[in-house]
């Protein structure tokens, strides 16, 4: 079970597993997207962005994780639950 109070939020992928937004998670959101996360907005997050926002919640548990793998974990049967996820972690 994911413990909230430590930010985890568990997440079905191709496996179970827990998302969690650390600094360093953050900083790899700004560095890829090329904003601040604080100028980042439901209006203005893209497929990329949910990609790039769902990659850096993972690296806490598999450092080794692509985008392109995590990209292939998620279509259209599970893009809301992916998005539902990310904004209950975030």
């Amino acid at each position: 079970m994911a413990n909230k109070q430590r930010g985890f939020v568990d997440i079905e992928l191709n496996s179970s597993r827990k998302l969690r937004y650390t600094l360093n998670a953050l900083v790899e959101i700004e560095e890829k997207l090329g904003v601040t996360v604080t100028e980042l907005n439901e209006s203005n997050l893209g497929i990329k962005s949910i990609r790039t926002f769902l990659w850096a919640g993972l690296i806490h548990e598999a450092p080794e994780l692509t985008e392109k793998e995590v990209g292939d974990w998620v279509d259209f049967n599970n893009l809301e639950y992916v998005q539902a996820k990310i904004a209950e972690a975030f």
